[in-house]
C-alpha cells in the first residue's frame, strides 16, 4: 500500500469516526437517512456539476447500473446501521459492522476479483478483525449474561453490527468495481448515488408529514453535519482503492476504530474502555501490517 493511500484512510477514518458518532447521538431513523441524502444533494451540488457535466452524459446503462446498485446498498446500509444505534450501544454496533464489511470484502476481492494477499496483508486483516471483535464484546459480553437487559442489547448490536457489515462489503465490492475497473470519477459515484438514496428513502419521509417535519427540527443539525463530512471520507476511501488492493483498503478502513474507542466511550460513556482500547491498539497494529503487505 503507497503512503499516499494509508493517509487518505487514516484521514477517512476520523471523519467516519466523527460522523457516526454524530448519528448515534441523532438518534434517527429511516427520515434522518433520508435528510443527510437531501443535504448531500444540495451540500456537494457544485462539485457534482462540475464533475459531471461532460462525464455523466456519456454514461450508458452499465454506469447507471452500478451507480444505482451503489446507492440501493448505502440504504440498505444505512438504515440498518441507524437501527442498530437505536437499539444498542455504538461502541458494539459499529465496530462488528466495521470488522465483519473488511473481512468480506477481503474475501471477495481475493476469490472473484483475482487480487493476491501477501503473508502481513493476512496478518493485518486477522489482527484488524480482532480487534474489532475484542471491542464489541471482552468481558462486557460475559457481564451481559447475567444482566437479561444487557444481553438483549448485546444480542441486537450483535445482530445490527454484522448485518450492517454484510451490506458495507456489498457496497465497498460495487463501488470499488465502479473506480477501478469502470474508472469512474469516485466523488461521481458517490454523489450520483444520493438521487437513488433520495428516491428510495422518500416515499418513508412523505408517509407522515407532521412527524417527519418534527423529526428534522430535532435532527437537521446532525444531519448537516453527517451530510458535509461523510462524502469526503468515503471518497477518499475511494480514491484510495484507485491506487491501492481492495483487499487491503476495505480492513485498513478500520483505523476508524481507534478514533471511534477513544472519542465515542468517552462521550457516549458506553463503558469497557480498556478492552476496547485494547481492540483499537490491535486495529493499529493490523492496520500497519497490511500498510506494509
Amino acid at each position: 500500500m503507497s503512503l499516499n493511500a494509508f493517509a487518505l484512510i487514516l484521514l477517512a477514518g476520523l471523519i467516519h469516526a466523527g460522523w457516526n458518532i454524530a448519528a448515534k447521538k441523532a438518534g434517527g431513523d429511516a427520515r434522518f437517512a433520508f435528510f443527510t441524502s437531501v443535504l448531500m444533494m444540495l451540500v456537494w451540488a457544485p462539485l457534482g456539476w462540475w464533475l459531471g457535466r461532460d462525464a455523466v452524459p456519456l454514461w450508458g446503462a452499465r454506469e447507471w447500473a452500478i451507480v444505482a446498485l451503489s446507492g440501493v446498498l448505502h440504504v440498505l446500509y444505512y438504515v440498518i446501521l441507524l437501527r442498530g444505534y437505536r437499539k444498542a450501544d455504538l461502541t458494539v454496533v459499529y465496530p462488528l459492522a466495521r470488522g465483519t464489511g473488511p473481512l468480506l470484502t477481503a474475501l471477495v476481492a481475493v476469490t472473484l476479483l483475482g487480487e493476491r494477499l501477501s503473508a502481513w496483508g493476512v496478518l493485518g486483516i486477522v489482527a484488524v478483525v480482532g480487534g474489532v471483535f475484542l471491542i464489541a464484546g471482552g468481558p462486557g459480553l460475559l457481564r451481559a449474561a447475567h444482566d437479561p437487559q444487557a444481553r438483549l442489547r448485546v444480542r441486537a448490536g450483535l445482530r445490527y453490527g454484522v448485518l450492517t457489515g454484510i451490506f458495507i462489503a456489498s457496497y465497498t465490492v460495487v463501488d470499488g468495481y465502479a473506480v477501478k475497473a469502470m474508472l469512474l470519477s469516485p466523488v461521481l459515484v458517490d454523489y450520483m448515488g444520493n438521487f437513488v438514496r433520495v428516491a428510495v428513502l422518500a416515499p418513508v419521509a412523505l408517509r407522515n408529514r407532521a412527524e417527519t417535519a418534527r423529526l428534522w427540527a430535532g435532527q437537521w443539525r446532525f444531519a448537516l453535519l453527517v451530510a458535509v463530512v461523510s462524502p469526503i471520507a468515503y471518497v477518499l476511501v475511494l480514491f484510495a482503492m484507485q491506487e491501492a488492493p481492495m483487499a487491503h483498503v476495505a480492513p485498513a478502513r478500520e483505523v476508524s476504530m481507534l478514533f471511534a474507542a477513544l472519542i465515542g466511550g468517552h462521550l457516549l460513556d458506553e463503558g469497557d474502555r480498556a478492552a476496547r482500547l485494547a481492540g483499537a491498539l490491535l486495529i493499529a497494529t493490523g492496520v500497519v501490517a497490511l500498510a506494509l503487505g
